[in-house]
């Protein structure tokens, strides 16, 4: 069972906290992982890109020359692919990437990564964060000044200062625990986590 140091705001040692073998000793699955980042992105992909065929180029009613005499290929429409302006054929429509990934390969996924960034001792545990307003100078002084950090994923229960804290702070960025997912991992080098969303992350990923 990893057992890790946990801190204060102040990154003062106040005790230490064991964490799920289940969600964070588990064995790493590279396979399912890489599975889950290309689905994560082709999520994110638009998928706006549209051209117009021949039916939905504007005019092309009339026949753009006579059928014979001009030594030039015979036309019926301006609208046709091989005149100029005319429709296009085979070109992107309207479409959807998403991949339907499967909920146990996305928790397998995210037990993985938890479990690397674990080994790699990449992972701090923090009691609670306590910010009076939201304000991104206190922001800085925690996680650069004190934590030393500049690029880190800080995941957390609700907390509306905290979020507007960090939210202009370069290479940090907080996410709510229902909202931990396995690109954001592994984009960053640090995974910060309060006490709470350690006890939420194992109630959601622990085996059943």
């Amino acid at each position: 069972m990893p057992t890790l140091e946990l801190y204060n705001q102040k990154k003062e040692k106040v005790g230490s906290v064991s964490l799920s073998d289940a969600v964070f000793g588990a064995e790493i699955n590279r396979a399912i992982v890489h599975q889950v980042i290309k689905a994560q992105l082709a999520d994110r992909r638009q998928g706006t890109a549209k051209t117009k065929v021949k039916s939905e180029v504007r005019g092309g009613g009339r026949k753009p020359f006579k059928q014979k005499g001009t030594g030039n290929a015979r036309q019926g429409s301006t609208r046709s692919p091989i005149m100029v302006g005319g429709g296009q054929n085979f070109g992107p429509i309207p479409r959807s990437y998403a991949e339907r990934t499967p909920k146990e390969v996305m928790r397998g996924a995210l037990r993985s990564v938890l479990s690397d960034r674990v080994k790699a001792t990449r992972v701090m545990v923090v009691d609670k964060f306590s910010f009076k307003g939201p304000k991104t100078a206190d922001a800085a002084k925690v996680f650069v000044d004190t934590f030393k950090l500049d690029k880190a994923l800080i995941v957390a229960d609700a907390d509306k200062n905290l979020e507007l804290s960090v939210r202009n702070l370069r290479g940090i960025k907080m996410l709510r625990t229902e909202g931990i997912n396995v690109y954001d991992i592994v984009k960053h080098d640090w995974l910060i986590l309060t006490q709470d969303a350690v006890k939420t992350i194992e109630a959601r990923l622990g085996e059943a």
